[in-house]
């Protein structure tokens, strides 16, 4: 016949007479607590909860982190579109300085690209380790999504205030030295 698993346990000699009976007394114990308060305590039922709690908040970290990763990768991709689809192709032999950073770069325009880029018509924006030109609205359209991408986005030139004294002293920003 089939003995209880306690009993092959005792017969084995794995187990002590005197265990078995303080284990099955704690049962009795907990099926009489159970009976008085109408529910059961279970510690085990508690901490399973506990850690199944805890997985669940680690997988919704996990699935945000996730979701950040693909919003970034999804945005990057966008402004890599807007300036390819975008690029003023113009090579000349006017060198333009603008700064990236810390490091001065210069880009070889057309006069005519030259003008555009210094009154803020044309920007220059980076894709990988490569400058390229942009009109202005793509440039703000890219700004919005990835500010370090733009290099170069001059403001055009707002009327001077009407009490500027210097108003009829200009300074060129195109000077070639």
């Amino acid at each position: 016949m089939s003995k209880s698993l306690a009993e092959q346990l005792l017969k084995a000699g794995l187990g002590d007479a005197k265990k078995l009976k303080n284990i099955k007394k704690e049962q009795h114990k907990e099926r009489v607590q159970a009976g008085k308060n109408g529910q059961v305590v279970n510690q085990a039922a508690v901490l399973a909860e506990q850690a199944k709690q805890a997985q669940v908040a680690r997988d919704r970290e996990l699935n945000q982190q996730k979701k950040a990763e693909a919003e970034r990768k999804a945005l990057i991709a966008q402004v890599k579109q807007l300036i390819e689809m975008n690029i003023i192709k113009d090579k000349g032999e006017t060198g333009f300085n603008f700064t990236d950073g810390s490091k001065i770069k210069k880009i070889y325009v057309s006069e005519k690209v030259h003008q555009q880029l210094v009154k803020g018509l044309i920007a220059i924006a980076r894709l990988g380790e490569q400058y390229h030109l942009v009109p202005i609205q793509i440039a703000e359209k890219i700004q919005l999504r990835q500010p370090e991408a733009i290099v170069l986005l001059n403001q055009q030139d707002a009327q001077a205030p009407e009490d500027d004294p210097y108003a009829d002293f200009k300074i060129p920003d195109d000077l070639m030295w």
